[in-house]
């Protein structure tokens, strides 16, 4: 669905006698890499060939198709996807090669043998697993079919467990413990072994003899160079889940808050809600508290959009709670924010905190305090200069530093090294 939220109306400055600040242009001296660095980078790859397998019909996850397939289709990585993925076809490099499966969560279990059976016969040296329920697909690949198998736990998807609300509260802990054999069976089995922070791999990093990498979710530069100027419509925007433990409900108190000290902040809220309940009591949360008209919900926005649409924001916000599942997960939506130039305003939690660099990039609250987090967003409008700083410098340092170029490097090294092959000189250092 085409995301547009041309139709709204530019946010009035929130603050009573601030001036409207015009929209920033953060592309300013960060050119787009290089002709000759992208030619170079394309070699890096060649003659490694993957085949990705995932359940989840319809879509991909960004880490998978934006961080991980196309960047390395780039750099000269073959690439095959294999899943129920709608039609055969051929996208940006990447053979999509479908298999008919079931849409119920409980289905993918089954149609993962399926899948295993279907994709045996796809011409790779690496089959790339996305997801828990493609761990039995795996196996029969790795010790059946004796294919080398890489799984990819892209989360903390034991913690993940415990959040689920289409699971019975009685059954979570124990599927959050299945989730762990499962994955520490996978490092012991399979040839490599991925996971997207330190502290999930930490459990996990001497377990069997598979190869072992971190790979950051970190922004695709790409989706973010050639950034267009856009009117400010929001003061705070926040990108990802909708609910509870993202901090969605912690959040609104702290608008109601400044809108108790006369401050209106215009609040755009984009991502998933786990089912339409947990959106209902959302939208109901929002009208009890009289936010109608300064909080603009909506759903998922396609990844080529992202940047336009948190662009349209002057601060962003990652309010997330602290329950196990952040704990480890370092949160890609600050950095995709840094890159669209917006200072962020997240919680104080044990991944992102060394990031933020003494306040350089941003402010940081105790995660469900609601107080601290007006008083954070109170202070970033009433200093627009500070925060014009704080995110040019978190788009700098996401350029320099945190972004995909180094992690893509990386993979293709992981890859070559799982496969036993010599590394190409160009791999395991950013050109």
């Amino acid at each position: 669905m085409k995301f547009d939220l041309s139709h709204f109306p530019v946010a009035t400055p929130a603050l009573a006698g601030a001036s409207a600040q015009p929209a920033l242009d953060p592309a300013v001296n960060l050119p787009p890499l290089a002709n000759d660095e992208r030619e170079e980078a394309h070699r890096d790859g060649e003659g490694i060939s993957v085949c990705h397998l995932s359940p989840v019909k319809g879509r991909l996850d960004a880490r998978t198709f934006n961080m991980e397939i196309l960047p390395a289709v780039k750099h000269g990585v073959r690439a095959a996807l294999v899943g129920p993925h709608g039609k055969e076809h051929h996208e940006s490099g990447l053979d999509v090669v479908p298999l008919t499966g079931g849409r119920s969560r409980l289905s993918r279990f089954f149609t993962s043998p399926a899948i295993a059976f279907f994709a045996r016969h796809q011409p790779a040296k690496i089959y790339h697993l996305h997801n828990p329920e493609m761990i039995p697909a795996g196996l029969l690949l790795k010790l059946l079919f004796r294919k080398t198998v890489v799984y990819d736990t892209q989360e903390d998807f034991a913690a993940m467990m415990l959040t689920k609300n289409y699971l019975p509260p009685r059954l979570r802990g124990l599927m959050g413990k299945a989730v762990q054999v499962a994955e520490r069976l996978a490092a012991n089995v399979f040839d490599g072994f991925m996971t997207a922070d330190s502290g999930t791999m930490r459990a996990l990093a001497h377990s069997g003899n598979s190869k072992k990498l971190v790979f950051y979710n970190l922004p695709n530069l790409e989706f973010f160079t050639n950034l267009k100027p856009r009117t400010k419509r929001f003061d705070v925007v926040y990108r990802g889940g909708l609910s509870e433990r993202a901090g969605t409900f912690v959040l609104l108190e702290a608008l109601q808050l400044l809108r108790k000290r006369g401050i209106l902040a215009r609040a755009l809220l984009f991502g998933y809600t786990d089912d339409q309940t947990v959106r209902s009591s959302i939208m109901e949360r929002v009208g009890r508290m009289n936010l109608t008209s300064q909080i603009f919900l909506h759903g998922r926005v396609p990844h080529a959009e992202m940047a336009d649409t948190l662009s349209q924001a002057r601060i962003a916000v990652s309010p997330l709670m602290a329950i196990p599942k952040f704990m480890h997960n370092i949160p890609v939506k600050v950095f995709e924010s840094w890159a669209c130039g917006l200072p962020v305003i997240s919680s104080d939690l044990p991944p992102i905190r060394p990031f933020f660099r003494d306040g350089e990039f941003g402010l940081l609250v105790p995660p469900g305090n609601s107080p601290a987090l007006a008083d954070a967003i109170e202070d970033l409008l009433k200093n627009p200069s500070l925060a014009e700083q704080m995110g040019r410098a978190g788009r700098k340092a996401v350029f320099e530093r945190c972004n995909n170029k180094r992690e893509i490097h990386k993979l293709i090294s992981f890859y070559a090294k799982v496969l036993g092959a010599q590394v190409p000189a160009s791999v395991g250092a950013p050109h």
